[in-house]
């Protein structure tokens, strides 16, 4: 990645940019050795930097220009010019052709390959002009995957099943190997699931077929249906990939793959459930570029992002996210870690299972085999001497105590808790044994959320609200025509009306009227009218904000969130 054209050797300007320390920057060539990987993609691979990093310091070293491929768009005719093989091979991209110049564009991971230029050029009988950019390795595999189109064929592989044919399309996007089919057909599936942005995998057996499920956007949607004369064999597949023990089918199992797909690590929580026609398997899906939010990325209002920080600002007690399970409250949680994440706090984790692996944090699973739960887990973590404390899930009384006794003895503690409101939580501590007293003094702030689809940009509808619509929106009669949109389909959102997610939040700061209620175990409905005295803003009213401002619909929200109060108000 740096080539002979470089001022000084990439590894020391990083050094003196301050982008890596000088102990990074000697595990990176002690690994280098051992991979014979370029020290930028090292880097990159031990998390000590981004890729978007390693480009603009080679970039500005080399005096070459770069192109950051996250915000570019490429028009169908300059990608016709440039076949899709050899942009994989040498992980190139056109950006812009220039027919009356002869000049062409193209971003490359080493803009010192020669041959990837000659043979572009060779292409055009020699007479085109190339220009090179340097783009972040995983970006151009990423650019490559979205704009020629994600061609794994997995009907070419099924065909080859069945046929005994080779189907060279599948085997010519691999590693120019021959792999069983069987081996691909299975790598095919998990790379399509991945590049549609889906959370889950479902491979469930019926009577007469196997049905394929993808969870997109929150929704499951199915996506192939084959014999059941093909499962069997893909049964074994995902077994051995994910060391589950293959002899075993009539006891559920556990188990995880990492693999490299669309140029970046994916890993996936798999686990098998016997059922009458098989055994159905579930893989979760965890990118870790997706799970790590920014703060300022969850879609919180300026209002609640200022209350958040300010809870984050306490130096001991407890934040509780709430919410039912897909509610994004993992990512919020990891969001939070990422942001207070330094050198100068120690931060530990106990997790069910630990599904991001985070660069500074001190992780760990509970093992039921070793019987660490999250009680003892959090027993002996408190020997570590941390500062901050993430506790996967609160479930029990005892973890709750082991909890509250973190947040007592002067640490920050964060934990998750299945309730369907921020002041929900109150009584379901109460119900788990946490004395009311403890927890008046010790809880920072609750955090209630949702995910909400986000409307199509490309084909929603807009019209005007009705009576009835305005009324669910908390808007005022009499008030002035309000205009929502609703979901269309297009080719874009493969005609479903919506494309990614987005949180709905509510945030309930405990001050200390909130506290003397607590402690004399007020109930729910009076909780609430002293919360929304002081400022709280319940989730229906950040939902209805998501449809107002035209993020998302008023169908989508009504899905997850309760807005019936408001017809009886």
């Amino acid at each position: 990645m740096n080539g002979k054209g470089t001022k000084k050797p990439l590894g020391v300007v990083l050094v003196e940019q301050g982008f890596v320390s000088e102990d990074q920057l000697r595990i990176a060539l002690q690994e280098q050795k051992l991979t014979n990987k370029p020290l930028g993609k090292t880097l990159i691979e031990l998390g000590f930097v981004t890729d978007a990093i390693i480009r603009d310091v080679l970039s500005e070293n080399i005096g070459q220009g770069s192109v950051d491929l996250s915000n570019t768009v490429i028009d169908a005719e300059t990608l016709k010019l440039v076949p899709q093989d050899l942009a994989r091979r040498h992980n190139i991209l056109p950006l812009s052709f220039d027919r009356a110049m002869g000049t062409m564009t193209l971003a490359m991971s080493d803009t010192f390959n020669v041959v990837a230029m000659d043979q572009v050029r060779a292409l055009h009988r020699g007479t085109l002009q190339v220009t090179a950019v340097l783009g972040g390795e995983a970006d151009i595999i990423r650019a490559i995957e979205q704009f020629y189109g994600f061609e794994l064929s997995i009907d070419g592989i099924l065909r080859e099943i069945e046929t005994g044919e080779i189907d060279y399309q599948s085997l010519q996007l691999g590693n120019n190997e021959y792999s069983h089919p069987m081996v691909r057909l299975i790598d095919a599936l998990l790379a399509d699931a991945v590049q549609r942005r889906a959370s889950d995998i479902h491979f469930e057996p019926e009577a007469g077929f196997l049905r394929i499920r993808y969870r997109i956007d929150g929704v499951l949607r199915q996506v192939r249906s084959l014999h059941k004369n093909y499962w069997p064999a893909m049964v074994v597949r995902l077994k051995v990939i994910s060391t589950m023990n293959i002899a075993e089918s009539r006891a559920p199992q556990d188990g995880r793959i990492s693999l490299s797909l669309v140029g970046r690590q994916i890993d996936f929580r798999v686990a098998s459930q016997p059922t009458i026609h098989g055994e159905n398997i579930v893989l979760r899906i965890l990118d870790r570029q997706k799970g790590i939010v920014a703060l300022d990325k969850l879609g919180l209002t300026d209002d609640n992002l200022d209350q958040l920080q300010l809870m984050l600002a306490r130096p001991e007690g407890i934040i509780l996210v709430t919410g039912p399970t897909g509610s994004g409250k993992t990512t919020t949680l990891y969001s939070v870690l990422n942001h207070v994440n330094t050198e100068a706090i120690n931060i530990m984790t106990m997790e069910d299972p630990v599904e991001y692996p985070m660069a500074l944090i001190r992780q760990s699973s509970i093992n039921e085999n070793a019987k660490m739960g999250f009680a003892d887990g959090i027993r002996s973590m408190m020997r570590q001497d941390p500062d901050v404390i993430l506790v996967g899930e609160i479930r029990d009384h005892e973890t709750a105590e082991m909890a509250f006794r973190a947040a007592m003895t002067g640490h920050q503690v964060f934990s998750t808790l299945h309730t369907n409101s921020a002041v929900g939580a109150i009584p379901r501590l109460l119900d788990i044994g946490v004395l009311p007293d403890i927890m008046a003094g010790n809880i920072i702030g609750i955090v209630a959320q949702r995910l909400v689809r986000k409307l199509c940009a490309h084909c929603k509808r807009p019209y005007p609200a009705g009576e009835l619509e305005r009324k669910l929106l908390g808007i005022a009669p009499g008030s002035a025509e309000v205009i929502i949109y609703q979901a269309a389909g297009c080719r874009e959102c493969e005609q479903q009306g919506y494309k990614g997610r987005t949180t709905v939040m509510e945030l309930l700061k405990i001050n200390a009227e909130l506290e003397e209620a607590i402690a004399r175990r007020v109930g729910t409905r009076e909780l609430l009218n002293r919360a929304l005295a002081g400022g709280f803003r319940p989730l229906a009213e950040d939902a209805s904000r998501r449809v107002l401002d035209g993020t998302t619909s008023l169908d989508e929200i009504s899905r997850v969130v309760d807005l019936t109060d408001r017809l009886s108000s």
